[in-house]
Order: structure tokens, then C-alpha cells, then sequence
């Protein structure tokens, strides 16, 4: 593995420059079972050493511990990261597994405030609307985002999981400069109408789930028999019974290819990725998670793997063939009110 780092781009037209690739944190103490936590703080550090900049978390992650997990880390490093988190996804203090979506001004000064305590910073670098509360105009949702950005609590905006048109609204409001959405060989919804806006706007893609959840490195074939109990991703129609045993046989092209090129599924599937950037002619940064230093090397090294034009081709029906949403529901993704 080299320590070559890798190379930067910027967010959006006025965001902040970061490398090709960033690291999502969710996992490292939230939804996917058990973490070892020297190896997931050991991930951190060798992300940083190997250029990955962009740093993503969520208030909703763990109910705000995953924020507070990292906050010793981005004190430690914080002139050298970006550090992205979001808010909307309310949680009851009646229920702490329920999610209520909120764009509403009081509750985005509320969650503001509260992610700057636990991230113990004094500026967040990008800050994201994690869904959409179709109730409250974009519009004034934004208008609240962007008095954050003047009041000097935030630098950067971002939207997950909105439309083309939602997109386009927020953009006439204040600068968007990235836009997080699921994209991977199995999650392609996002080409039709948010990467022609993204593009036109001059935006920043940052998928996640990158690699499926994990599915398309062969990590495990089905959730329900491989997984803890406690691992969310048993909890989505793809990974679970008939679905799962339909989408591991889809596969086979990705091995192949990994095999070619000496490398793992899982870089092949990062190496799509990273090369829409150049089809679509875009920033794309996507954010694999992790809690390993030794794949954070596998993921980056990913960013220097070229597919050629037959091997995209062979990649290309996998998507139209996936057995089940990626969501049990879909209301809240832009797939849901495309």
C-alpha cells in the first residue's frame, strides 16, 4: 500500500477542497453492530494520513454520540479536515428508535447548536438538511441554513436526498455545495434528473453507500443469517430472503473484473464511482464507511483504478436487475417524489 495521498477537489463552486475520496462515520458507533473502537479511532488517522479530508457524520447518528466520538479526533486535526454533519432527523424523547423529519427554524437553530457542543468546534465546515420535511418550503428551510452561514456558525450548505426541482429551489436561495445521495452500481436513481441538475449548478455529488452497505464487497450475501441483530441493514428489502440470494448472483461481473485488474470487488465498486466524476462530468467524493485502517487503504487505493469502457459496460445492467428498494420505505428519499 502506498502513502501516496490523493488528489483534492472542491465542493461545489465556492465549497471547501477536499480529497477525492471522504470517510463516512456512522458506523464507527451506530447501526451496524459492534465496534472494535482503537481500530475505528486507527481508521481515522490513516484516513487522514492518506489525503481523506471530508469527514461525515449526523446529529441522528446514535443520538448524537457518533458526534461525539469524533469530536476528540477533529479537535486534534482541525485545521487539516472538513467536517461535514447534518441535521432534520428529530428524535422523541418518548422513542429513541424513532426518526421524525424536521426543516422547521427553530428546530434547525436547536440542532445547530447542539451539533457545535458535541463536535466541540466553533464552525461547522458543511452542513446538511438529512431529509426532506415536504411540509416546510425548501425554500425557507434554506433561508434559515443560510443566516447560519453569515452568523458564522456554518461555512458550507449541503441537501441529502432531495429532487432535481428541490435542489434547484435551494440553490436560487443560497449556494448549495454538495448534494448526498445513495449512488453505487446498485442505487443509479440519482442520474436521471439530480446529477443533470447537480451539473448544470455547478454542485458536488457525495454518494453514500458507496459499496451497497458492504454488499458488493461480499462481506456478507444475506443480512438476516450474517449479521447481528442489532445491524440495521437487516432491516432493508435488498439484503434479506429471496432479494438478497437475487442480488449476490449479480455479482459475478464485479468479481471478474476485480480479479483483472488484481484488485477487490470492492475498490471495482469504488472505482465506478469515483469515475462518474469524469462521465458526468462533476465533483463526485464519495464516502465509503468504515472502522478498519486496512480498508480505508483498500478503499483509497480504489481512486486509482481506471475502468476501462468495456468493463463499465459490463457493470451497467447490474442496477436495472436489483431485487428490492433500498429503503423499506421510500417516501423520504428523492427516488420517492421524483
Amino acid at each position: 500500500m502506498t502513502d501516496a495521498r490523493i488528489r483534492t477537489v472542491r465542493l461545489g463552486e465556492s465549497g471547501p477542497e477536499v480529497g477525492v475520496q471522504g470517510l463516512g462515520c456512522m458506523g464507527m458507533s451506530f447501526a451496524y453492530g459492534p465496534t472494535d473502537v482503537g481500530q475505528a479511532r486507527a481508521a481515522l488517522d490513516r484516513a487522514l494520513e492518506l489525503g481523506v479530508t471530508l469527514y461525515d457524520t449526523a446529529d441522528a447518528y446514535g443520538a448524537g454520540e457518533n458526534e461525539r466520538f469524533l469530536s476528540p479526533f477533529f479537535k486534534a486535526h482541525r485545521d487539516e479536515v472538513v467536517i461535514a454533519t447534518k441535521f432534520a432527523l428529530s428524535i422523541p424523547p418518548h422513542d429513541p428508535t424513532e426518526r421524525i423529519i424536521r426543516n422547521d427554524a427553530p428546530y434547525i437553530r436547536e440542532a445547530v447548536e447542539a451539533s457545535l457542543k458535541r463536535l466541540d468546534v466553533d464552525v461547522i465546515d458543511l452542513y446538511y438538511m438529512h431529509r426532506r420535511d415536504v411540509n416546510v418550503p425548501i425554500e425557507d428551510t434554506v433561508t434559515v441554513m443560510a443566516e447560519l452561514v453569515r452568523e458564522g456558525k456554518v461555512k458550507h450548505l449541503g441537501l441529502s436526498e432531495v429532487t432535481a426541482e428541490e435542489l434547484r429551489a435551494a440553490h436560487a436561495v443560497h449556494p448549495i455545495a454538495a448534494v448526498q445521495s445513495e449512488w453505487s452500481l446498485f442505487s443509479r436513481d440519482i442520474e436521471a434528473q439530480v446529477v443533470p441538475a447537480a451539473r448544470d449548478l455547478g454542485v458536488a455529488l457525495v454518494p453514500y453507500s458507496p459499496l451497497g452497505r458492504g454488499f458488493l464487497t461480499g462481506s456478507f450475501a444475506n443480512a438476516e443469517q450474517d449479521l447481528t441483530a442489532d445491524d440495521f441493514r437487516r432491516l432493508q428489502p435488498r439484503f434479506t430472503g429471496a432479494n438478497a440470494a437475487a442480488n449476490a448472483a449479480l455479482l459475478e461481473p464485479l468479481r471478474a473484473i476485480a480479479e483483472a485488474h488484481g484488485a477487490t470487488p470492492g475498490q471495482i465498486a469504488l472505482a465506478w464511482v469515483q469515475q462518474r466524476a469524469t462521465l458526468d462530468t462533476l465533483p463526485v467524493v464519495p464516502i465509503p464507511g468504515t472502522r478498519k485502517p486496512g480498508r480505508v487503504e483498500e478503499n483509497v487505493a480504489a481512486t486509482r483504478i481506471t475502468l476501462s469502457a468495456e468493463e463499465l459496460a459490463q457493470l451497467e445492467p447490474i442496477a436495472a436487475k436489483v431485487a428490492g428498494d433500498r429503503y423499506a420505505d421510500m417516501s423520504f428519499t428523492s427516488a420517492g417524489r421524483e
